[in-house]
């Protein structure tokens, strides 16, 4: 029996959103109070249209604090040109991914739903928690 484990088993499903219309301070804010790196940005049917990272508000921030002007829109800065994973990919591959790129997270869609995010620590949980060394080294799905 191969054991091949699926984004869909690691990914976290409980989803921070936020409006592309709502103010980038606000925004920046709730990634502190939350303490998280990334708010995916949804439109009013609930379809991704971008993310806003800490690496994206941190200049806006600081010339807005430190010239004391609004900063605008998440529309205004977040990133629109989306990587996005299947539910359905095997982990592995998205491990390959991880360790080869830049990307802390990727949002995970299924059926072009956005049904949770998948990080590095998402990875790293799965891979360590015992199920993957549980199986055979032969039944162990490895990236091609």
């Amino acid at each position: 029996m191969s054991m091949t484990l699926r984004v869909s088993d690691a990914m976290t499903t409980e989803l921070h959103c936020i409006r592309p219309d709502r103010e980038i301070m606000g925004a920046a804010h709730r990634l502190v109070t939350l303490n998280i790196s990334g708010l995916l940005v949804v439109d009013a049917r609930d379809v991704l249209v971008g993310i806003l990272t800490e690496r994206d508000c941190i200049g806006v921030v600081l010339q807005a604090g430190y010239f004391d002007e609004t900063a605008g829109r998440v529309a205004d800065y977040m990133s629109t040109e989306l990587q996005t994973i299947d539910a359905s990919s095997s982990l592995m591959d998205v491990a390959e991914r991880f360790a080869h790129g830049s990307h802390r997270r990727y949002p995970v869609l299924d059926a072009d739903r956005l049904v949770g995010v998948i990080a590095r620590r998402d990875i790293l949980r799965a891979l360590t928690s015992g199920a993957w060394f549980a199986a055979p080294a032969e039944n162990r799905s490895m990236p091609k």
